[in-house]
């Protein structure tokens, strides 16, 4: 693939619907192009966005999802980013993936302990909003404690146990004003959020790699039927879907 290709220009056409549509990323006009077709239909929408490949796999050989990416794929993310008003990850994945505090939308991670392995980033986003951090209203002040040096607030999240229900965070971070939601995983917090049956829309990408698979980017413990509420491929081999859970 030279640099002059389709694939590496970032070529992107829909295919659902059946448009033919075509967009070039960075190209004048393709931040609107983008945003139309990922903007919620309304503001009170909760997203999951995951990356997989064609064997399963969330990550590759270096434990991150960075190896089985592209600039495309990362262009997509942020336009769901633009879309939301709040991103959200679970600590596991943090410290796994390290976490930069995103452009647009607000940061937050939903932990027990407050662990974030110093692997939240803020380099070149010192003017944005500090991370949230989510965690049940009992363990407050451990977590308080934990993420003292990071640029981060601590919010309680009212919950019977050690683990937040799905729900709840919706619910906390709508008190606050923050409607639209995009939860970035990782597997196990994806797989919450769809059999807490929270999730309006699933956008996942389909990386064109044969990866060793582990875990899959959701689990859920029941079927679900869904609806293809949009599709784009690129010149690169991946596609990006847009799911609607039925039912």
């Amino acid at each position: 693939m030279t640099d002059g290709s389709p694939a590496a220009a970032g070529v992107v056409t829909e295919v659902v619907p059946r448009t033919l549509a075509t967009a070039e990323v960075r190209s004048p006009g393709t931040h609107a192009w983008m945003a139309e077709r990922y903007r919620p239909p309304t503001p009170d929408y909760v997203r999951l966005n995951l990356i997989t490949t064609v064997t399963g796999a969330t990550a590759g050989a270096d434990g991150t999802s960075e190896t089985i990416t592209s600039r495309t794929d990362r262009y997509v993310l942020g336009a769901i980013r633009r879309a939301a008003d709040v991103v959200v990850v679970g600590a596991e994945t943090v410290r796994a993936e390290g976490y930069l505090l995103p452009k647009t939308a607000r940061l937050a991670i939903v932990t027990s302990t407050g662990d974030l392995a110093g692997r939240l980033r803020t380099q070149g986003r010192e003017d944005r909003p500090p991370a949230i951090v989510l965690c049940p209203a009992t363990r407050v002040e451990t977590v308080r404690h934990a993420v003292r040096d990071a640029a981060a607030e601590v919010w309680a999240v009212p919950t019977d146990s050690d683990r937040l229900s799905p729900a709840a965070i919706v619910a906390t971070l709508r008190a606050h004003g923050l409607r639209g939601i995009v939860c970035e995983g990782g597997p196990a917090l994806a797989t919450q959020f769809v059999d807490a049956a929270v999730v309006d829309e699933i956008c996942v990408t389909v990386s064109p790699v044969l990866e060793r698979s582990g875990h899959p980017f959701v689990s859920p413990a029941e079927r679900t039927e869904s609806t293809v509420a949009g599709m784009l491929v690129d010149d690169a081999g991946f596609s990006y879907l847009r799911l609607r859970p039925r039912g």
